[in-house]
């Protein structure tokens, strides 16, 4: 038999089999459900050491922030990065300075989206006990209100803090002369006569004064509503005050 003979009696190629589908459907349900894992790991990570976000429930702090803005917080100030004079920062309740609040209205389902969602870090903290206030004295900072020219001094400077104080409001209608301790910080809204700051929680434990080591971090920028975008920076306002700088 010829090899000419040999190629015409072999027999034709059958189509090619079907690919089967199930495998996959599998594969990407599969890469689906790894995606959406990393992802929530991820966020986890960023809210527990780096990044976590609040929602703004009272007028505490305008001019600088709205009821109902949502801040960003750093959680690398304090730790890494120092905390200083006329910081944004977001702390635990030092004990009886905030009253009762009532919980948001949820059905089942939604209480538990929206813990979940909290707990990764994809929906703000609520506020029923975190407060944010401005740093005003840092540990050894002797501060007083007010001189002469009903200015807030630091450290026997005054302190010129037009930059975001509420526009028509006082440094302070209440005086005070406090040393801070060590180890805390001395806080106040920028709408004084709307913020019960540490002037007016000195009979609470703590003397109304801030552990640091109850601070969650510097706010840094407030992300919605989109109008409001801004960044926080820390103010010029201190910087001829003599003494420590920063606080960890």
């Amino acid at each position: 038999m010829s090899a000419e003979d040999t190629e015409q009696d072999a027999p034709a190629p059958g189509p090619a089999p079907r690919r089967r589908t199930s495998g996959g459907i599998v594969g990407a349900v599969r890469e689906t459900v790894l995606v959406v894992a990393v992802a929530l790991v991820v966020s986890l990570v960023v809210k527990t050491f780096l990044l976590q976000a609040f929602f703004i429930p009272s007028q505490s702090m305008e001019q600088t922030l709205d009821i109902g803005d949502r801040v960003v917080v750093s959680k690398l100030s304090p730790g890494p990065f120092d905390l200083h004079r006329g910081d944004v920062v977001v702390f635990s309740d030092p004990g009886g300075w905030l009253g009762q609040t009532a919980p948001p209205q949820r059905g089942p389902v939604g209480s538990v989206v929206a813990d979940a969602l909290t707990f990764v870090g994809l929906l703000p903290e609520d506020s029923d006990d975190h407060l944010i206030k401005r740093v005003i004295g840092l540990p050894g900072d002797h501060v007083v209100c007010c001189d002469a020219s009903g200015r807030l001094t630091v450290n026997d400077t005054p302190v010129d803090e037009s930059d975001y104080l509420a526009k028509g409001v006082a440094p302070s209608e209440t005086a005070f002369d406090v040393t801070v301790p060590a180890g805390e910080l001395w806080v106040m809204g920028d709408n004084r006569a709307e913020s019960a700051d540490s002037r007016y929680n000195r009979d609470k434990p703590h003397g109304g004064f801030v552990p640091i080591d109850l601070v969650v971090g510097r706010a840094y920028a407030v992300v919605w509503p989109l109008p409001h975008w801004s960044w926080l920076g820390t103010p010029d306002d201190f910087d001829s005050v003599p003494g420590r700088t920063g606080a960890k």
